[in-house]
């Protein structure tokens, strides 16, 4: 996904749970901040259909100057576990931000929750870098 900003920008957008209903459309809001962006910041996501997993940072690297950045969380509800990745690396108009999701539970549900999500999350990382566009 293309992004109009620097790698820092994008990441530093993207990151911060604060920022997240803003671009994340299951997102009604988040709860129960705990510590600033970084490896083991923890929050509660509170979406739309009324689920409410707790989140973790589990990656923070930020990029700089020629220097790609990473950062990953992982939300835990009920015995599911879901994983995103993102990567972030310089372009000549920005950046580009790319991502790998998962979730895991028993069986196969999984493959297929997983399936189902990544056209989600292609569309919300989307919709931030409209944002960040209309920001810049």
């Amino acid at each position: 996904m293309s992004f109009p900003v620097a790698s820092e920008v994008a990441f530093d957008y993207l990151v911060d749970p604060e920022n997240r209903p803003a671009w994340q459309s299951s997102l009604r809001r988040v709860e129960q901040v705990v510590g600033a962006p970084g490896a083991g910041q923890r929050w509660v996501d509170v979406t739309k259909p009324g689920l409410r997993p707790q989140m973790r940072t589990t990656l923070f690297e930020r990029p700089g100057v020629s220097i790609p950045g990473r950062w990953a969380e992982t939300g835990r509800w009920r015995g599911v576990t879901a994983d995103l990745d993102l990567a972030f690396a310089a372009t000549p108009t920005g950046c580009d931000v790319t991502f790998r999701f998962s979730v895991r539970v028993l069986g196969p549900v999984g493959r297929a929750f997983t399936a189902l999500s990544v056209p989600a999350v292609r569309a919300d990382l989307r919709r931030a870098a409209e944002v960040l566009s209309r920001r810049s």
